[in-house]
């Protein structure tokens, strides 16, 4: 079990103040790390290619693995800029909550759902980011690999957490399913993807 969710009831009434362990503090650390590091060189290796076309970056192994090819594409700037960019914020703003939860913080369930929405949005964004790698760009890049896993990590066992500490509905054995094989969810969501990326490029891998 990753983490057991401290509550704390307030006069208020909205869902009182939440903290969460150590271990699932380190996880949102450790993810959110994986998310900058790789939203950093993204955006490094970008600047030098828009200094100089000519430039390859480091993780251009071969024609399937080119970071090259998805940071020429348009998909890379979805919203008028470098999409490492909104990574290295994003990101970074989970590094200083599992901070905080391992400095003893506890926040309200507005906080919790707040963060929940955030990392839906990042796992569907990375969903989309996926299949155009995939079927539209037809490239891959690792460091995007590595934040999709960070990503996705962090989403179930954000809302494993939400679901554990009773501020997202469930069923009494979800609660307890969760208890213990949340890690089942994001193996599983990681599982499928490498799967379609192996199918995918099958014959290449294979000659």
């Amino acid at each position: 079990m990753v983490e057991d969710a401290s509550t704390e009831k307030t006069a208020d009434g909205v869902g009182g103040v939440r903290g969460g362990s150590r271990a699932f503090a380190l996880l949102l650390i450790i993810t959110g790390a994986a998310g900058v590091l790789a939203a950093w060189v993204i955006t490094i290796d970008k600047f030098r290619l828009l200094e100089d076309p000519g430039f390859t970056p480091g993780c251009s192994l071969n024609p399937v693995v080119s970071c090259g090819n998805i940071m020429k594409s348009a998909q890379a700037s979805v919203f008028g800029f470098p999409n490492p960019m909104l990574g290295l914020v994003a990101y970074g703003v989970v590094v200083c909550i599992g901070v905080g939860l391992l400095a003893g913080a506890r926040y309200r369930g507005w906080f919790w759902l707040g963060l929940n929405a955030g990392t839906l949005f990042g796992v569907g964004f990375c969903t989309w980011l996926q299949y155009q790698s995939l079927y539209s760009i037809n490239s891959l890049c690792l460091w995007c690999c590595l934040a999709w896993v960070g990503t996705i990590v962090m989403f179930w066992y954000v809302t494993s957490h939400n679901i554990r500490a009773g501020l997202l509905p469930a069923p009494g054995a979800v609660r307890g399913f969760l208890d213990e094989f949340t890690w089942t969810l994001p193996a599983l969501h990681i599982g499928i993807i490498g799967m379609l990326i192996l199918t995918r490029w099958w014959d290449f891998w294979t000659s």
